[in-house]
């Protein structure tokens, strides 16, 4: 056998494990994409087996109506929200918990596991805590004399009940991940800091921080792409409401295309929102490369 015609047959094996991934891929989020695109072009909606080509009446529609921009707003204010807390919170409790200890093991693992549980159970349980007739946080509002508060009925205080649930949901993680990069760092760099005169908060500033800048990079992305496709919180506890206050970008795809079956333009907003969340991925990695390499 030549060995040209070896080198290609072992090529065609290593690829045929990758058949399986691929596979997957295209069937599940390629093909989706590529119809979703083909679906935005026509006034498709489930009822009729013919789908009317439109052009783009239907991104023309949405990006003139102002309930598209008061849905983004929404979205990207409990996205920045959600992101800073989970982030802040998860480096403060790792700050606090990098310790070997068996206490401090059992401390981390209780933080870290709501992580494992459904959103649509965590939802459920702060349904019960934010209750406004009997819900424990009014209990406690109570035992303290301060009025009952309605927190799901009120567009003050919907939303941020959202954020509560995400941050309780997904700190732990963001906790678990800090701690790891705290361990790779070098202790010879506080020491050598501390024979310097460096204070804690010098080191935090000046090592800490930009050592963790890879590990911030990824927690960044992944809570932001994470966080803009909110959904299941929504549907479960506010169902986009009151007064359309907790209406995030999903939900209200969900029920453009599945409640009002207007799926030709409810496939055009998902290719709207996927160029958004592309292009301000792509600005936070770049944005984050030029501040490593400044900082380097």
């Amino acid at each position: 056998m030549k060995r040209s015609t070896y080198r290609l047959l072992e090529g065609l094996k290593d690829f045929s494990f990758a058949l399986p991934a691929l596979a997957f891929l295209v069937i599940f989020i390629y093909y989706p994409l590529l119809n979703s695109f083909y679906l935005s072009f026509t006034n498709w909606n489930m009822t009729k087996p013919v789908k009317q080509f439109v052009g783009f009446d239907n991104y023309e529609k949405l990006l003139t109506n102002e309930t598209f921009y008061n849905v983004l707003r929404i979205t990207f204010t409990y996205t920045v929200l959600d992101v800073v807390l989970t982030l802040g919170i998860g480096l403060l409790l790792a700050l606090l918990f990098n310790v070997s200890s068996r206490f401090f093991n059992f401390l981390r693992m209780l933080i870290f596991m709501p992580h494992y549980i459904s959103m649509v159970i965590v939802s459920m349980i702060f349904l019960w805590i934010f209750n406004s007739q009997y819900g424990l946080m009014n209990e406690l509002l109570e035992l303290l004399g301060v009025e009952k508060v309605q927190w799901l009925q009120n567009p003050k205080t919907a939303l941020w009940v959202l954020i509560t649930v995400s941050v309780w949901k997904g700190v732990g993680f963001a906790m678990i991940i800090f701690i790891a990069g705290l361990r790779g760092i070098p202790v010879e760099y506080y020491e050598a800091s501390s024979i310097d005169g460096a204070s804690k908060w010098t080191q935090f500033w000046n090592i800490t921080l930009p050592l963790l800048s890879p590990i911030t990079l990824f927690l960044v992305v992944t809570n932001f792409i994470s966080s803009m496709q909110v959904f299941q919180s929504v549907d479960i506890m506010t169902n986009g409401g009151p007064l359309e206050s907790t209406k995030a970008m999903v939900y209200w795809i969900y029920t453009m295309a599945f409640s009002e079956f207007k799926t030709g333009r409810a496939s055009a907003l998902v290719i709207i929102f996927f160029i958004i969340i592309v292009l301000l991925t792509m600005v936070q990695m770049y944005v984050s490369k030029k501040k490593v390499h400044y900082e380097g």
